[in-house]
């Protein structure tokens, strides 16, 4: 299956990595006595927010399944550790936080994707973490799905265009996106295509999972000033 290809790897770095311009990541690490250590980055992307951690003090591992992104990664972020890994079993270090930002965990890539692996890895997650560790994430619910099928172009005039359609199924939780690209390459334009599922979880689900674990969890308005599109919830975990 598909995972951010070359260009679709180049394209989100350029411009879909908002996030890391805000410091509401930082602040919310910071805020929780995150002042430094270790953080494991899953769906690590191309690595703009593991740059940003390092320029701050801490140490990043970063896990991503798209061989592109951790190729860009290792560029952006050189001081820190990359791994192409599925998210649901790369063995994950004793460390102080945990991100996983960009929907990373709804994404089925990995075929074995689904709420009961979701639990395991959050089971993971909480052994990995030292006490007062945290654990910070979002995802797409169910109500992400648009009411009808979607189809819409986003643009960097100098050197890409992509075209997105969207439709899904509500009452069993998944969406699909069929992303067309057209990236300049010297002076021509070269057309790559990508399908992507998600898996939709309800995040009352997921909190209620974690707290099971043993985390203090609750949802967050977003990442500082940086919100997060309608449909995306991000959740934040402490393990006490």
């Amino acid at each position: 299956m598909p995972n951010y290809g070359q260009d679709l790897a180049y394209i989100h770095d350029s411009g879909f990595t908002g996030y890391v311009r805000s410091p509401g990541l930082l602040r919310i690490l910071r805020g929780n006595r995150v002042t430094g250590g270790l953080v494991v980055d899953l769906g690590c992307g191309s690595g703009r927010w593991a740059r940003q951690l390092n320029d701050h003090g801490y140490r990043v591992f970063g896990v991503d399944q798209s061989p592109a992104m951790i190729r860009l990664a290792r560029r952006f972020a050189p001081q820190s550790k990359f791994k192409v890994a599925s998210l649901l079993d790369v063995e994950l270090p004793a460390c102080d936080a945990v991100t996983s930002i960009g929907e990373c965990f709804n994404y089925a890539f990995d075929q074995r994707t689904g709420r009961t692996q979701l639990r395991r890895l959050f089971r993971r997650i909480f052994q990995a973490l030292r006490p007062g560790g945290i654990f910070v994430f979002d995802v797409a619910e169910p109500r992400r799905i648009p009411a009808r099928p979607e189809q819409h172009w986003v643009e960097r005039a100098d050197d890409w265009t992509i075209l997105v359609e969207i439709d899904g199924d509500r009452k069993r939780g998944r969406l699909r996106r069929r992303i067309i690209s057209f990236r300049k390459v010297g002076k021509l334009y070269r057309r790559t295509e990508e399908t992507h599922h998600l898996r939709l979880y309800h995040t009352s689900d997921l909190i209620r999972d974690l707290k099971q674990c043993g985390f203090r969890a609750r949802r967050l308005p977003g990442y500082g000033r940086f919100r997060l599109l309608p449909g995306i919830v991000a959740v934040m975990a402490i393990k006490p």
